[in-house]
């Protein structure tokens, strides 16, 4: 589902973190003044406890995050070369023209001399 509006910037988040830690407002109450979902000053409360280290179990830090986002795009990639490898190598099995041979390639015996 696509995003109904950007997001919002860095600064504003960490200065909403900052106020529902030090203010007497419930959270609700406070993200309605901010002008945000409760859920989403849930949300970053949460990710700054563990970026803090104070997360439950299992959180991951924001380096973690990115870390991991940066892991599975590059095993994506590798997943997509391996398959066009395999593609190549069965195309040279079946006796097609392969990469730098300039011509097909049969398996069998020799030709007679």
């Amino acid at each position: 589902m696509p995003r109904t509006r950007p997001p919002y910037p860095l600064e504003f988040r960490a200065e909403a973190v900052r106020l529902a830690r030090s203010s007497d407002k419930s959270r609700p109450a406070l993200a309605t003044d901010l002008g945000i979902s409760s859920e989403a000053l849930r949300h970053w409360l949460r990710r700054d406890d563990a970026d803090a280290g104070r997360g439950q179990p299992g959180d991951l830090t924001s380096d973690e995050r990115a870390e991991l986002r940066r892991l599975r795009r590059e095993v994506q990639t590798l997943q997509q070369e391996r398959a066009i490898v395999r593609k190549a190598a069965a195309s040279c099995a079946r006796g097609t023209l392969c990469a730098g041979s300039g011509s097909s390639t049969r398996r069998g015996p020799p030709p007679p001399s």
